[in-house]
């Protein structure tokens, strides 16, 4: 159950439209569901963060994840499984016929957010090869209701490329920069724009790339000052960590526009 659906409820019970004794039944289960023995499912993570659990799928059965992304659905209305296979998606399909898959960034989605109009992400990616880390931002993303954009193969080996899209630069409110090799890029973006810029070191490169290591190594020696820095490979770390700046952002959006109601009608 997130906020949305818990506001609902309890304007239903305030117009009489649901009773007191309805509404505990819907709340009556708890928040922690057990899915045989193999997952306890946190459906009330949306009341304290915004954001649902999402499913790690690599290293589940094709089974488990639509067990478990089934009993999301039926409880908050929607979900969200990465890191998935096409047998992961065949068996949710059958399931959930709604269930939208995208095989490059490697994610199942149900019933997404209601997209939000106050803020935007960026989610650059140096090359193609990081294309997948980086869609897997993006997907989450716009899941969780975030209007979002992408840029991709605008790496440092060829700046320029980069440069004649500074508008999107300037535009975006957070920038999720996803690179390999060296990890050159996101120091670059930090140094251009004012926005946080959250940084996602990939697997890409040659042997001395040590398997993200060496770009994840220079990324946190960046000198863009307060960059952020996400584990290898990690689109949905970097993607959660925007959703949580752009929560706040338009939390204090709305506290001040309610603010300045109050202060407007006071002087009239």
């Amino acid at each position: 159950m997130d906020k949305e659906t818990l506001n609902e409820l309890l304007e239903q019970v305030a117009n009489g439209k649901v009773t007191p004794a309805q509404a505990l039944k819907k709340l009556r289960w708890q928040p922690v569901e057990s899915i045989s023995d193999f997952a306890r499912l946190d459906h009330h993570r949306g009341l304290r963060q915004s954001m649902p659990e999402f499913v790690y799928g690599e290293g589940k059965s094709p089974e488990q994840v639509v067990a478990i992304m089934s009993a999301m659905v039926e409880r908050t209305g929607r979900a969200l499984a990465t890191r998935v296979t096409a047998a992961h998606y065949e068996a949710v399909r059958a399931g959930l016929p709604d269930t939208v898959h995208n095989p490059i960034a490697r994610t199942l989605s149900v019933n997404g957010f209601q997209k939000v109009e106050i803020g935007n992400v960026l989610v650059i990616a140096a090359g193609t090869s990081d294309v997948a880390v980086a869609e897997e931002a993006a997907e989450v993303l716009r899941f969780l209701g975030n209007a979002t954009r992408t840029l991709y193969d605008v790496g440092v080996a060829g700046i320029h490329r980069l440069l004649e899209h500074a508008n999107f630069l300037q535009e975006a409110d957070v920038l999720i920069v996803v690179a390999g090799m060296e990890g050159a890029l996101p120091s670059v973006v930090g140094g251009l724009v004012e926005s946080p810029v959250i940084a996602v070191p990939t697997s890409v490169g040659y042997g001395a790339s040590f398997q993200g290591l060496a770009a994840l190594l220079g990324m946190l020696n960046s000198c863009a000052t307060g960059l952020t820095v996400v584990n290898i490979d990690n689109g949905l770390g970097a993607a959660t960590a925007a959703h949580r700046l752009l929560t706040r952002m338009r939390a204090a959006a709305k506290r001040h526009a309610e603010a300045s109601s109050v202060e407007e009608a006071i002087t009239r």
